[in-house]
């Protein structure tokens, strides 16, 4: 992923209270619309991880 700005999902349409996400210098960072001065920063290996642990219901025990 090239750097880039803020993307969001088009999932989200007008609303503006969702996650952004953009690539800066080989890392990843997220950070929620409506709270812009707080960044997650990751590498992509990890972000990749977490995805995929989602998709599999490994933290439904959480909800």
């Amino acid at each position: 992923m090239p750097e880039s700005t803020w993307q969001k999902s088009s999932y989200s349409g007008a609303n503006n209270a969702c996650v952004e996400v953009r690539a800066v210098a080989g890392a990843i960072e997220l950070r929620e619309s409506d709270e812009g001065h707080l960044i997650l920063r990751t590498t992509p290996t990890t972000l990749a991880a977490l995805l995929h642990g989602l998709k599999a219901g490994e933290f439904d025990h959480h909800s």
